[in-house]
């Protein structure tokens, strides 16, 4: 027997019948005599029939544990975490949010508190002669020959949220703050919602459910898409092959969740769980991938189509480029997603192990544009952290023409980072279909702060892009960034990711020694890889 089992017997076979003894003469004592009644009634239950060995050993004192366990994310987030150490946005980078938000001081005083020398600290080189950002260079064309109706986009804007992981309330306070701040809001591949329909302009996002436009045997269904794509609220359609939160991985929506408005919303069937299958079924290869491209293109109304992805097998990605020069059809944007995660809940094998970070597949994507002549007729979006002025420029500098942030747009609502996104228990109405916790976000405060966080956020980058010495984003380049070797050396991004020369990948003679066998792997017909051509070459 353990102490703690011995201690439990000594309390119930002495304080208990003595507490029972002074029931009878005062209050105190039957408080007492019921405190003890249910400590004994546990005790006896954790010994003898608790699953839980904890429970066994250490009666009703285990439970001390499980308290301290429950609030140790907030103990920790409040009372001990340093502002720069928690992940994945530090106690400073949420801050900034909020102040930002909320229009408040967004300066610091007194020095910075990193430590600007540790290895892979990252910066900039400013310029002796700074200057200004030109206005007409705050915002991007997107569209490219094939388009009729070109969009032209923020430098930040909304990346991909569903009606459904966020509420109805942060859906519409979202797309609110978009109009007020003249950005796009992507819907996610979770439905072009009512609540989407508050004047912001709209990115579609078309998801491997087909989600809105979609048959009753889970295929696409152009009627439906046309209707809703040629709204004029909607301006671009992004085709979604995967995202950074878990890529090649499908969700389930359980039947328990798909209320009528979701089954209304999605096109599916209520008391059945909703899958998201892990790939298309609409095209299984390059080719097919730009054929869907120009299906949604002509039912659009020839308004800007693109796909977005995180980068795993780099010659699939090759593949694709190889599709177009052999098509001659041309995506009009690509978004690149980054393996830190999203808002999206994802086994943490997905989350942790799986894609490629989001500057490095920036990079790589621009530079395969580069290399196949490509890049002129293609805006490139990164989509991954972007919570600062900085992580923007540091995008653009690697090859990004436009970012998107999703999880700071939550903050900028009143997002806590409670991590609890998966659990239909959001503290603050956000990523909830809780209708009572939903209906708590303020829809017309909020908007305010989103917009206002996307504004200065924006005005942060350009006043770097200025102390850079640039006047225009475009201009920003590798070179321009450092980061903090072991070494002690500031090594810069040109060195960190190397820049392709132009159709470099075009003669094969010329490509370079580590993009060979990529390139090589690569067919436009196929996205497995190309092993026959492989051996060819050996």
């Amino acid at each position: 027997m353990t102490f703690m089992q011995k201690l439990f017997w000594i309390i119930a076979l002495v304080a208990f019948p003595t507490a029972v003894y002074l029931a009878t003469g005062s209050l105190a004592g039957l408080v007492l005599a019921v405190i003890l009644g249910v400590y004994v009634v546990v005790g006896i239950y954790d010994m003898w029939f608790s699953p839980h060995t904890l429970n066994r050993l250490y009666p009703v004192a285990a439970y001390i544990r499980y308290a301290l366990e429950f609030i140790r994310p907030e103990i920790r987030q409040y009372f001990i975490a340093g502002d720069t150490e928690e992940l994945p946005f530090s106690r400073e980078e949420r801050d900034l949010v909020y102040r930002r938000a909320q229009g408040l001081d967004d300066t610091q005083p007194f020095g910075t508190e990193h430590e600007i020398t540790a290895t892979g600290w990252l910066g900039a080189a400013h310029s002796i002669a700074p200057t200004v950002v030109k206005e007409e260079t705050k915002r991007v064309l997107i569209g490219g020959d094939q388009c009729k109706q070109p969009y032209s986009a923020a430098r930040l804007n909304c990346s991909a949220m569903s009606f459904g992981a966020l509420s109805a309330n942060a859906i519409m306070a979202i797309n609110k703050g978009a109009k007020l701040g003249g950005f796009y809001h992507n819907t996610g591949e979770g439905g072009f919602s009512p609540y989407h329909r508050q004047g912001g302009d709209i990115v579609w996002q078309i998801g491997t459910g087909y989600f809105g436009c979609r048959t009753p045997d889970g295929g696409f269904d152009p009627e439906s898409f046309q209707k809703s794509a040629t709204l004029d609220q909607v301006k671009m359609i992004e085709i979604k092959i995967s995202q950074g939160a878990k890529p090649s991985h499908g969700g389930v929506l359980p039947a328990a969740k798909v209320s009528e408005e979701i089954s209304r919303i999605r096109l599916v069937n209520m008391g059945e769980d909703v899958i998201s299958p892990p790939g298309h079924r609409e095209f299984n290869t390059p080719k097919g991938l730009l054929d869907f491209v120009v299906r949604l293109r002509d039912l659009s109304g020839g308004k800007p189509v693109g796909f977005k992805l995180c980068i795993g097998r780099k010659y699939e990605f090759l593949a694709i480029c190889k599709a177009m020069l052999e098509t001659g059809i041309t995506p009009d944007f690509i978004t690149v997603d980054g393996a830190e995660g999203g808002t999206g809940a994802a086994p943490v094998e997905f989350t942790n192990r799986l894609g490629v970070p989001c500057l490095e597949g920036t990079s790589f994507v621009h530079n395969c544009l580069v290399g196949t002549g490509l890049r002129d007729k293609i805006r490139v979006i990164s989509s991954g952290k972007t919570a600062t002025g900085f992580d923007i420029v540091t995008k653009l500098a690697v090859g990004a023409d436009v970012t998107n942030a999703a999880r700071t747009m939550m903050l900028s609502l009143g997002c806590i980072q409670s991590q609890s996104c998966n659990t239909n228990k959001c503290p603050t109405g956000i990523a909830t279909q809780d209708p009572d916790r939903g209906k708590a976000l303020d829809v017309e405060a909020r908007h305010k702060r989103v917009a206002s966080f996307q504004k200065r956020t924006l005005h942060s980058a350009f006043e770097m892009i200025g102390a850079m010495g640039l006047d225009d984003p475009d201009t920003l380049f590798p070179h321009l960034i450092w980061r903090r070797s072991a070494d002690g050396v500031n090594q810069h991004f040109d060195d960190v990711f190397p820049l392709l020369a132009p159709n470099v990948l075009l003669e094969e003679e010329k490509v370079p020694s580590d993009w060979i066998q990529d390139w090589q792997l690569a067919s436009a017909e196929s996205f497995a890889p190309n092993l026959e051509a492989l051996q060819q070459q050996a």
